[in-house]
């Protein structure tokens, strides 16, 4: 990989790929951003090859029928991708920050990768060399948050409106986190009951519900209001799975859980639940 990228800078913190370059760049813009941070040690950059040269690898594990997680444990803020497989091609939803020819010879034998979608910055990782790996794959980028982009690669394009990204794989924007931060519903998931990959739109939790977040790290909450259209806008999908970007899973009844968890949320962040404080 080093070859083909030999100067792909990476942010050491969050993993995010910026522009060959000689140097790296001063600034990671989204390391600087609220809903993330730059770390006390300092703003670090790291390469491919550094990271392969330092024992890192992905590993690429099976979730369930016709998906499979793809993580880089070490690198970046540990995201773990999901590799859709369908019959007219596979989607790549959520890109880690590493990429290694063990892995690319794995993904070619489930069927490649014809798609690659972010569900928000944070988890753009080394998505132009995985679309390199994989005969320029289609990098799908959220035009709201085009802006974020540190290396627009001609595989890029931007896009606002919803549409099936593959047969029975729908790609929509639900904001809040970022606001184009993206969703996939796929309809033939779990066993034809649906599965959404909801990025970190909406979080699992440990009791079982979910929550949602402007920023994770920094505790940053969101509005009653976002809440409220959140929830409403993925009542249009029926799914009874919900992975977000780490592997984290509600694995059964989630689209009720979401409704159920939208309430709670906006009980205590609009003053309802004061009484109890």
């Amino acid at each position: 990989m080093s070859k083909q990228h030999p100067r792909l800078w990476l942010c050491v913190a969050c993993g995010v790929e910026y522009l060959p370059a000689p140097r790296p760049p001063e600034q990671c813009p989204i390391c600087e951003d609220e809903r993330q941070y730059v770390p006390a040690t300092g703003q670090r950059w790291t390469t491919l090859a550094e990271l392969g040269d330092s024992g890192r690898a992905v590993e690429v594990a099976q979730i369930d029928d016709r998906l499979c997680g793809i993580s880089a444990p070490g690198v970046g803020i540990d995201q773990q991708g999901m590799l859709v497989q369908t019959n007219e091609g596979n989607l790549l939803f959520d890109v880690p920050g590493f990429i290694d020819t063990a892995a690319i010879e794995r993904v070619r034998e489930l069927g490649g990768i014809r798609h690659i979608v972010a569900s928000h910055p944070h988890m753009y990782g080394a998505q132009s060399a995985w679309s390199a790996a994989f005969d320029d794959a289609t990098i799908w980028v959220a035009e709201a948050d085009a802006g974020w982009l540190g290396n627009a690669t001609a595989a890029v394009r931007t896009w606002s409106e919803p549409f099936a990204v593959l047969p029975g794989v729908r790609l929509d924007q639900i904001g809040g986190h970022f606001p184009g931060s993206t969703i996939a519903h796929w309809a033939d998931g779990a066993a034809d009951q649906g599965v959404l990959f909801a990025g970190d739109a909406i979080f699992p939790t440990p009791d079982g519900n979910v929550t949602f977040l402007r920023s994770y790290p920094n505790r940053i909450p969101l509005s009653p209001a976002v809440i409220r259209r959140m929830a409403d806008h993925v009542q249009q999908f029926s799914f009874d799975v919900l992975y977000n970007n780490f592997g984290a899973c509600v694995p059964g009844d989630a689209a009720a859980i979401v409704q159920r968890s939208a309430e709670r949320y906006i009980a205590w962040t609009s003053g309802a639940n004061d009484h109890l404080t």
